[in-house]
């Protein structure tokens, strides 16, 4: 339970503590309910079970929307439970007095108020299970004073299932057989993976229908890692080789957002195919037109896709009967020329120092299974280049909604999830502003995270932009080599400045071995520029 202390909801955190020593229940504090919110996101995105955070009534509630609002687009199945102002003065202006679903009904699955002490078990019951039906997202249930506190006998629901929720029924077949004929008439396609791939269970199924069908891959978001950095079929660093030149495109298990082109791939003059895949029917596209799409469970759509395009006129591990044969080779060439490349950035010696660097001394001391958090503009722009996970499940970032300040309620998540593994947080300089105080909630429970600010005195990705248009830019300068690292030791952690290029990995191998929330700071060059080809508008 992630919350932030308030009066409306003492009674759940009497019934943790009450528990005792049998407590199922870990109660962490946090110091702004954004941060709680985040934190049960991550919970939700790292373990595949719903996450928990709790507020008061009022500002507890408004100060956790935007945290709210990303769950909703990252679909992660999490539950929000508030205090409410008592219904027996319900207008009579009684403290934190406000009708609150309304405002958190546009980005949530359901929003609703329990007022009835007998009937509060069924309600949590229900929107722990609605979190986590496909498709996933947030669940809104504040509970009136009068029965938060009040007293009454229910009976208590059975418990739900563990693990990733396959609730919802298979694709149609006939759509899948669809999406199979265009597959063996494709000369060069193209499969993207996102988030909801893993949030589903359906990695295992996924690698195993791309490598039968000898499909190249994309992975964004959480699907980073459905196939290890270095496997063959893997093209994601040639993605706009791959996404420039395909005539078909499968996506499956995100949105066709700015992320991809609003869906729009291929050559100008022969405009790709487009296949849209969806763990529930309100997912899929209406904005763009679609060659075909499914809707239902995706480890089902892989598992069915992979037997009808193998086993029609094609042998298995042949791909599909119309592929250009150079095309697969071709993309795992531009992949590792990209690769390449990377290497005079990734160990550059420039002064002030290149983000890119940062990365390259990272990727050193980075363990297989660490979960690797970005929160930030430019700088964490350079991580989702450079930083390639051997497996699913270790990479969070604030996802499309592009919320910043996700960091520390991530990384608190992160290391109670995996208490034995390196977390790593990477923090632009803007978004530490925004959540950085979270470091005290690190130190008083006991969580090691090594923080990386990337610190280039600025919003880099509005900075940039804004002169491009108008010849300048305002409000875009932070305070160049600002201390943030003395910000976490003055909170009980540990931490240091960085300003050249051959200090940073000494810094980061004391940084992990110190044990403690530790901060390295490093004064990076404000006209290093992320090279991006969008802006999301």
């Amino acid at each position: 339970m992630f919350t932030l202390s308030g009066g409306h909801v003492f009674p759940l955190y009497d019934a943790v503590v009450k528990d005792g020593a049998d407590a199922a229940m870990r109660l962490v504090d946090v110091r702004h309910e954004q941060t709680a919110v985040f934190a049960a996101e991550a919970t939700a995105r790292l373990t595949r079970t719903p996450g928990l955070a709790v507020v008061t009534a009022g500002p507890g509630v408004t100060n956790s929307v935007s945290a709210v609002t990303t769950a909703w687009f990252n679909g992660a199945p999490v539950v929000v439970l508030a205090g409410r102002a008592p219904d027996s003065r319900w207008g009579s202006g009684s403290l934190q007095e406000m009708d609150h679903p309304p405002l958190l009904a546009p980005v949530t699955k359901r929003a609703w108020t329990e007022h009835d002490t007998a009937a509060l078990a069924g309600s949590v019951d229900e929107a722990f299970r609605l979190a986590a039906s496909p498709h996933r997202g947030p669940v809104f249930l504040d509970i009136s004073l009068e029965a938060i506190y009040g007293q009454a006998e229910a009976d208590l629901p059975a418990a739900g299932p563990d693990g990733p929720a396959r609730a919802g029924p298979a694709p149609d077949a006939g759509e899948v057989d669809h999406i199979a004929q265009l597959l063996r008439t494709a000369r060069h396609p193209v499969f993207v993976l996102g988030s909801d791939v893993w949030l589903g269970g359906a990695e295992g199924a996924a690698r195993q229908a791309a490598q039968e069908l000898r499909l190249p891959v994309i992975a964004n978001g959480q699907a980073r890692g459905v196939l290890p950095r270095g496997h063959e079929l893997l093209v994601t660093r040639a993605r706009s080789v791959a996404l420039r030149q395909a005539d078909l495109v499968i996506v499956a298990g995100t949105p066709l957002d700015f992320r991809l082109g609003y869906g729009s791939f291929g050559p100008k003059d022969a405009p790709a195919r487009v296949v849209h895949v969806a763990d529930a029917p309100g997912g899929i596209a209406t904005h763009v037109p679609l060659a075909a799409s499914a809707a239902g469970d995706l480890s089902a759509f892989f598992t069915a896709l992979a037997a009808a395009g193998t086993g029609a006129g094609s042998g298995a591990g042949s791909g599909t009967g119309q592929a250009d044969p150079e095309w697969v080779p071709g993309l795992a060439e531009a992949t590792r020329a990209a690769l390449a490349a990377d290497g005079p950035l990734l160990a550059s010696e420039a002064d002030p120092v290149h983000p890119a660097r940062i990365y390259g001394e990272l990727l050193k001391v980075l363990d297989d299974d660490a979960v690797v958090i970005g929160d930030g503009g430019d700088f964490v722009s350079f991580a989702g280049k450079y930083i390639e996970p051997l497996r699913p499940g270790g990479w969070l970032d604030p996802g499309p909604f592009g919320c910043l300040g996700t960091g520390l309620g991530y990384a608190i998540a992160a290391r109670i999830a995996h208490p034995a593994v390196q977390v790593v947080l990477l923090l632009g300089d803007g978004a530490a502003g925004f959540s950085l105080m979270d470091a005290d909630t690190l130190v008083r429970h006991g969580l090691p995270v090594v923080m990386i600010c990337g610190n280039n005195a600025g919003w880099g990705l509005e900075r940039h932009p804004m002169r491009a248009l108008y010849g300048y830019d305002v409000a875009a300068d932070l305070q160049p080599g600002c201390r943030y690292d003395e910000v976490v030791r003055a909170l009980g952690g540990a931490g240091e400045l960085v300003t050249t290029a051959a200090d940073i990995g000494p810094a980061l191998r004391r940084a992990f071995a110190s044990g403690v929330p530790y901060l390295v700071n490093v004064v990076t060059d404000p006209e290093a520029v992320y090279p991006r080809s969008t802006t999301g508008v």
